[in-house]
């Protein structure tokens, strides 16, 4: 089989896979086995671009036949959106594009296909110019479902259009330095060195967004724990959480650890216990603890249920990154557009409220804890603490300063920006009673 097919074969398999409601992170390595490095770059940019771009494509796809496809035809309506990616996103030479697509259909087994596909295909090379003309709905335009549009239009009337928007960008590659080792400005004299472009992020003072994305071994220490790679939202929370030396502190649902490592990197001399309910994901972060030299106790177990792994020692600060739609980093994770369901927010509220009542009973009186989602929406962020706080007498919410994000009254929410941080909510809590 020629390797160009191949690629495409493994792609509509991907792209199969997650329609089925499996992760782009476990569908691609599985397609990928058995490639190149260079045709995985490339299934990766097509898999990663039918996300993002999906029911944008889709709407393409079906304005351009005389009658829907068959539902056990799901592979050839998967080929023609990876196809349609290609002409539109790629500089693959338009040729190569539809006639390796076309190609791909013999290989499926439905050689009946090849001229549908080929039809299709011109047509989107011929028709270029109009294609927007065909998207009539805003889940077409903005390439998003509907029922997660709506959520956002009504959540956010004066900005939902430029989450949709920031939502289907590439995120930027950002870093965040160890200032055990170094200054920011230290640091960015060591990427000019080695002919890395990159400029200071705006909100985190320990924060550099990279021009292009890179290599993690091509950055200057990174081996020697001198940076890591963190979105700039995400590397608030060591300074949201009032830490001193010798404190008690928790980190919850904590893989793959940046924030962990963080705030060991912000305040030395922490107690730090790291915890979280994948036993995979919390070997990544001892990976990243050996990296950077850093020390924390890891603990495998269920946050909602601390009587399975508590010692019985109160914390002094907890960090509850709490489980979420993760609404707010759609863009690194565009299949999140496909896999997430109208119906899985209303539990995840629950679960949320479930860990935010038990974390609370770990902290000590006068205690601080800060709730955190990379959601975008209210139910997950601001009501979900409004409820807290309503049934939690004890609880006293900590107004947080900054030049960031929104106040919702109830903590800030970061909305996701083109060329800069994802879409992030903080809340800090403090325990009175």
């Amino acid at each position: 089989m020629a390797k160009h097919i191949s690629v495409r074969i493994a792609a509509v398999q991907a792209v199969m896979a997650v329609r089925s409601g499996e992760s782009l992170s476990t569908a691609l390595p599985a397609a990928q086995e058995g490639l190149s490095q260079r045709d995985q770059a490339l299934l990766q940019e097509i898999c990663f671009g039918v996300m993002r771009h999906f029911h944008r494509l889709q709407a393409i796809s079906h304005s351009l036949m005389d009658k829907p496809l068959r539902a056990k035809d799901k592979d050839i309506d998967s080929l023609l959106l990876t196809g349609i990616y290609q002409l539109l996103y790629t500089r693959i030479p338009p040729h190569a594009a539809i006639g390796e697509t076309v190609q791909v259909t013999r290989t499926l087994g439905k050689a009946w296909a090849r001229g549908l596909v080929n039809a299709v295909l011109r047509n989107v090379q011929r028709q270029q110019d109009s294609l927007d003309e065909k998207l009539t709905t805003p889940a077409a335009k903005y390439s998003h479902p509907q029922w997660l549009l709506e959520k956002l239009q009504k959540a956010w009337p004066d900005h939902w259009q430029s989450i949709a928007t920031a939502a289907n960008t590439h995120a930027p590659m950002t870093l965040r330095v160890n200032t055990r080792h170094q200054n920011r400005e230290e640091y960015f004299q060591r990427l000019q060195l080695a002919d890395i472009e990159a400029t200071p992020c705006s909100f985190s003072d320990v924060g550099i967004s990279l021009k292009k994305p890179c290599a993690v071994d091509k950055l200057p220490g990174f081996e020697a724990g001198h940076v890591s790679v963190q979105d700039e939202a995400a590397q608030l929370s060591a300074a949201l959480l009032p830490l001193e030396s010798g404190m008690n502190v928790l980190d919850a649902c904590c893989a793959p650890g940046g924030k962990t490592l963080h705030m060991l990197e912000h305040c030395a001399g922490l107690s730090m216990t790291a915890l979280d309910a994948d036993a995979d994901r919390l070997q990544r972060v001892q990976q990243n603890l050996e990296r950077t030299g850093l020390k924390a106790k890891l603990i495998t177990g269920d946050a909602a249920k601390p009587d399975e792994w508590w010692d019985k020692q109160e914390f002094d600060a907890i960090l509850l990154d709490a489980p979420c739609s993760a609404t707010g980093v759609i863009r690194r994770h565009p299949d999140i557009k496909l896999l997430r369901k109208p119906g899985d927010i209303k539990p995840l509220v629950q679960l949320q409220g479930e860990i935010l009542k038990a974390q609370w009973q770990l902290l000590k009186q006068g205690g601080h804890l800060l709730y955190a989602t990379c959601s975008v929406l209210p139910d997950e962020n601001s009501q979900q603490i409004q409820s807290f706080l309503a049934a939690e007498p004890g609880a006293e919410l900590i107004p947080l300063d900054g030049n960031w994000g929104i106040d919702t009254g109830f903590g800030r929410q970061l909305l996701p920006q083109e060329n800069g941080h994802d879409g992030f909510f903080y809340c800090l809590l403090r325990k009175n009673a």
